[in-house]
């Protein structure tokens, strides 16, 4: 199995924003959490502070991958582009956010990008990835 794990904006920085919110974790720590925990699967990470160049990853997707993860940061609120390139492909895709966005602020509230994935997960902070992992391989099984 090959899954595309894609972050977006401002989750480079992981490890220096809030803790309280986002986890200790930087995004190199999850990343080799990922690989060490699902040693039978391969992984491909990106991190893109560029709504272009995640649309075309995700476009580009099903030829490559069995499944998709994306944490699409503050474009989970905005890019409807980004949705529409979600809807479009046809992989098993989960999104996820470190956040507890329920707790946050309203603006945080409407998820543009969730609505055309399987679904999400929120407020589990690095845990939310393999959470993820777990659900594709299902996702992928029951196929």
């Amino acid at each position: 199995m090959k899954i595309l794990v894609i972050n977006g904006p401002n989750l480079n920085m992981l490890g220096s924003r809030d803790p309280n919110q986002y986890g200790n974790a930087t995004l190199n720590s999850i990343e080799m959490s990922l690989i060490e925990a699902f040693s039978d699967i391969k992984f491909e990470f990106i991190q893109s502070n560029s709504e272009g160049e995640i649309i075309n990853k995700i476009q580009s997707a099903p030829s490559y991958f069995d499944g998709l993860i994306i944490n699409p940061g503050g474009y989970a609120h905005t890019s409807v582009a980004i949705r529409d390139a979600l809807e479009l492909c046809k992989i098993p895709k989960v999104e996820v956010h470190l956040s507890n966005l329920s707790a946050r602020e309203s603006f945080r509230q409407n998820l543009i990008t969730a609505s055309a994935c399987d679904g999400y997960i929120s407020g589990f902070k690095e845990l939310g990835y393999s959470a993820a992992v777990y659900l594709i391989q299902g996702i992928v099984k029951n196929r």
